[in-house]
């Protein structure tokens, strides 16, 4: 028969095969989608195990920042993946209604509870499902919430600021300050979200080791999400969830164990119930008439009475996750780099320091005992604006192209036709150094230009490039409030401490895993007495 015979040919030449087979695999995917016309590196036209190997490195980053310098602004990143550099395509590819939706490195990051993955408002890549819990929870995250959110965050404040005096003061130990400013951004997302703060200040450890979870999880994340087959071999494993669906395997994520844990602190009936058996609280019932203060599971659990047709339990304890999962990484590493640049640039410390005193002394701030600065008066300080911006410039906490996928049946990107179901995406690094947008200068720390600037037309060019929260309907859903600690904490630590490098001739290390977190940030600190108005002593 000539099927017999094809498989005998078949065993029989079976190398020749498999290198013919290979090779057709290699040139489709070189001119896949008519992509062999943009530039890029050849062996990431043939296979997504380039970008794979880049990202595991760990410095993706210095890579696509020099591919575009010798491309341009369009540059191919893989078989089916295209980066670009140019300031026109974040209107197109993150501007609204667009039909864009996320790729599937997103899915990668989704936790699982239970065998179950939990799609968030982060993860999901389903623009409706994202429309319709963002409608549910965004009055939660809203700017005009700030007021409520600012007790929490003063009560983490002041705590910080003393244990830093007490067990950094005096001392001969000094401050990995990286991980003491996430110890700070972790306890004021459990005051936000909980009401209580999980303990990292108080204990200076890393509770449940989730700190350290968290890491090792990113650095899986980043490049397995550049081959996101790869995570249903490994962590969602079909198999594998399905043993822990049936209670066999245990495969819960621990960030998500971690958020429940603090859930039933919040509310103890959680102690004794599984989110399959029990809800969260019985839709009857208001939050527990202790908690006075409007922290946002209460925001949640208000959602979930006011849409119980979508806003589950789970989605509840998905919003929990989310809160632990990205809310005190990306805060953490932007209030490093703040400190970072400008203790490595005395000219900017020392105007910012300039500032705050003369705000001290006109009597601006209500605080003269433990140098807290309210939201408010941290908006008066033009100079420390200008500081924070150019650190999300300088050190944006996203370190990899924030991958879409292009509608069907294609759509123009910055006057390039692309085809529908390529993966497009910017690189807020690369974007932030752009010298046509930020001058010469843009390698360089320099607040100034943000508060010298005098063409109107300028700064808004620069502040449309800025892309450390996202863009368009999926911008972070938490900005405002690691907005709100950011504005703060610095602010106060100055006017509190003189901080400097234990080591002045020391750099910090990065490391991108997704969110480009530092190591080797090392300080110590020394008490400043703190100014007052003139006239009182």
């Amino acid at each position: 028969m000539v099927t017999d015979q094809i498989i005998h040919l078949l065993v029989q030449h079976w190398p020749a095969v498999l290198v013919t087979v290979v090779l057709a695999w290699l040139v489709k995917n070189r001119y896949h989608n008519g992509l062999n016309k943009y530039p890029g590196p050849f062996l990431a036209s043939l296979t997504d195990w380039w970008r794979f190997y880049d990202v595991y490195r760990r410095r993706p980053e210095r890579t696509q920042i020099e591919l575009h310098k010798k491309y341009g602004p369009v540059v191919r990143l893989g078989p089916n993946t295209l980066s670009f550099a140019d300031p026109e395509a974040l209107k197109t590819i993150y501007g609204l209604n667009k039909g864009f939706v996320k790729s599937d490195f997103y899915v990668v990051q989704q936790s699982v509870v239970k065998g179950h993955s939990l799609p968030s408002l982060f993860s999901t890549t389903d623009n409706d499902f994202h429309m319709q819990f963002r409608r549910c929870v965004n009055g939660a995250f809203a700017m005009s919430q700030l007021v409520q959110y600012e007790p929490f965050v003063d009560n983490t404040t002041k705590l910080f600021l003393k244990q830093t005096e007490k067990l950094y003061i005096d001392t001969p130990k000094a401050c990995d300050f990286t991980q003491w400013l996430q110890f700070y951004a972790f306890d004021v997302i459990g005051e936000i979200t909980y009401s209580k703060r999980h303990g990292f200040i108080e204990r200076n450890e890393d509770v449940d080791g989730i700190v350290a979870y968290l890491t090792k999880l990113f650095l899986y994340v980043a490049p397995i999400g550049q081959i996101p087959l790869l995570d249903k071999l490994f962590l969602k494993n079909p198999l594998y969830l399905k043993l822990g669906e049936w209670g066999i395997l245990d495969t819960t994520f621990p960030v998500a164990k971690f958020a429940r844990a603090r859930m039933a602190e919040r509310l103890p009936e959680l102690e004794s119930a599984s989110p399959e058996t029990k809800p969260l609280l019985p839709t009857s019932e208001k939050p527990p008439l202790g908690v006075k203060s409007p922290d946002l599971l209460s925001k949640f659990l208000a959602a979930r009475e006011n849409r119980p047709d979508f806003m589950t339990d789970t989605l509840v304890q998905t919003m929990a996750v989310s809160m632990a999962f990205a809310g005190s990484e990306t805060t953490a590493i932007s209030l490093s780099a703040v400190f970072y640049f400008l203790h490595k640039t005395p000219r900017a410390l020392a105007r910012l320091l300039r500032e705050i005193d003369d705000a001290a002394r006109e009597g601006r701030f209500s605080d003269y005992e433990t140098g807290l600065v309210t939201w408010h008066e941290s908006q008066t300080l033009p100079f420390l604006d200008a500081c924070v911006k150019e650190a999300f410039r300088l050190h944006p906490a996203p370190g990899l192209p924030m991958e879409r996928i292009v509608p069907e049946p294609g759509l123009e990107i910055a006057g390039h036709w692309v085809r529908g179901g390529t993966i497009v995406g910017c690189n807020a690094w690369v974007l932030h150094r752009d010298k046509k947008v930020w001058g010469e200068d843009a390698e360089e720390f320099r607040p100034e230009r943000w508060v010298d600037e005098t063409d109107g037309e300028r700064l808004k060019g620069m502040n449309g490039c800025m892309l450390q929260f996202g863009m368009g309907s999926r911008t972070c859903i938490g900005k405002n409030i690691s907005l709100l600690e950011i504005y703060k904490l610095v602010p106060s630590m100055l006017r509190r401490f003189e901080i400097r490098f234990d080591d002045p001739n020391s750099e910090w290390e990065i490391v991108n895993a997704w969110f480009v977190k530092q190591n080797n940030f090392i300080t110590r600190f020394k008490l400043r007495e703190l100014v007052k108005p003139e006239g009182k002593a």
